[in-house]
């Protein structure tokens, strides 16, 4: 009986926990995703998690609350998320760490610039006194260089305006500036008369240290000044001759035949001073001493003959154009001129000495040949008329200041 009765209960309780299991919600439901998505949320009764084992007090909730847990889909989109940040995390890093690289060399380069300011700041003192006690003790010479270059700017620009004007020159112009070279030559001539520098316009040496370096490119310098001074003032003598006695193309032929004759001297000038001093080299006193100044002196030697080849074959180019005729165009019939409009599209005149080009334009035969002193081409239709332009017939004289 008592066994009897205790299966009784044992049957009654369990009957009564089926019914409350069939009657509870299911312990595992879903849950539609608060934001919208496709996953799944199961939500876990507190009775059951009470049964799980392994479950301790300690991990027990402290609140009857249902216990949710989010499944669905969405994980795949929350890794790439998670990718996709960590991605941009990578980039962010790589750009600031280049950010800081050109920080730092921005950063250095102004520590470069900052440390030359302050070097520049404590060397100016020191600067500035050494400038003027160069220019106290080299006042002369500075002065003297200025003046030989001002006066030879201020002649050349004037000879080529009044070679441009030809038959509208001021003879009277042409006459001062020919007194003015001869003036300005023979003042620093007489100037420095102790050295004797009008020797070395002559190829012979002039009086002065032949060991000093600065000495003999001074003797050099001036000298080519005072060469320069001289054919020029052979150009004004040039412009002084009246137009009848000689015509504009003749004269640019001149002025071609002066500066190439000039440049040739100039070149050969400055050889007896140069060969002097590198020969008489003797620093060492010894023997080394006299065949290295031999050997420089052979080597300037022959840097001279290469220069003069070069010179002479040019020379002889315009000899061949002095002596030869130079003829622009053909002769022009009247009726040309009368459809050319009796007026020269470069002077805006009448014409004078007309000639006819290849592309049957129509010009004075000075315009012209003053145009081609600087232009292959036909003023009006850029045809090509000849194949080389005459340098030096407008007058110019070349700047280049042989020193060597």
């Amino acid at each position: 009986m008592k066994l009897r009765a205790q299966y009784d209960r044992g049957a009654y309780s369990e009957s009564r926990r089926a019914f409350k299991l069939r009657d509870s919600p299911d312990p595992m439901q879903t849950d539609p995703s608060p934001q919208g998505g496709n996953g799944l949320s199961l939500t876990l009764q507190p009775e059951l998690l009470a049964r799980m084992p392994g479950a301790g007090s300690a991990n027990r909730p402290e609140t009857d609350e249902d216990v949710r847990v989010s499944i669905g889909s969405g994980s795949g989109a929350t890794s790439r998320r998670l990718r996709a940040a960590s991605h941009s995390h990578g980039h962010t890093h790589s750009h600031e760490h280049e950010s800081d690289l050109e920080s730092g060399e921005s950063s250095s380069s102004l520590s470069e610039l900052r440390y030359l300011l302050r070097w520049l700041k404590k060397s100016l003192p020191f600067i500035v006194i050494l400038c003027a006690k160069l220019v106290i003790q080299h006042a002369l010479g500075l002065a003297v260089a200025v003046g030989l270059f001002t006066t030879f700017m201020y002649v050349n620009k004037s000879i080529q305006t009044q070679v441009f004007l030809h038959d509208r020159r001021t003879k009277l112009h042409c006459a001062w500036l020919l007194l003015f070279l001869t003036s300005s030559s023979l003042l620093v001539l007489y100037t420095f008369h102790t050295q004797s520098l009008y020797r070395c316009l002559i190829f012979a040496n002039a009086t002065i240290d032949s060991q000093n370096f600065w000495e003999v490119l001074w003797s050099v310098g001036v000298t080519n000044f005072i060469l320069k001074f001289f054919f020029m003032g052979l150009k004004c003598l040039i412009l002084l001759i009246p137009s009848p006695l000689m015509t504009y193309r003749r004269r640019g032929q001149w002025y071609m035949l002066i500066e190439e004759v000039g440049q040739l001297y100039q070149v050969i000038a400055p050889v007896p001073l140069w060969f002097r001093y590198l020969v008489s080299y003797d620093e060492m006193d010894t023997s080394v001493g006299l065949t290295l100044g031999i050997l420089l002196a052979l080597i300037y030697l022959i840097m001279k003959l290469l220069a003069l080849y070069g010179l002479s074959g040019s020379l002889q180019k315009q000899l061949r154009t002095f002596f030869s005729p130079e003829v622009n165009g053909a002769p022009v019939s009247p009726a040309q001129i009368r459809e050319a409009g009796d007026i020269c599209p470069i002077c805006q005149a009448d014409f004078k000495q007309p000639r006819v080009l290849v592309c049957q334009h129509i010009f004075c035969e000075e315009c012209i040949a003053q145009w081609l002193n600087q232009e292959r081409t036909c003023p009006l239709c850029r045809i090509v008329i000849t194949d080389k332009v005459h340098k030096w017939k407008d007058g110019a004289t070349s700047a280049y200041l042989q020193i060597y």
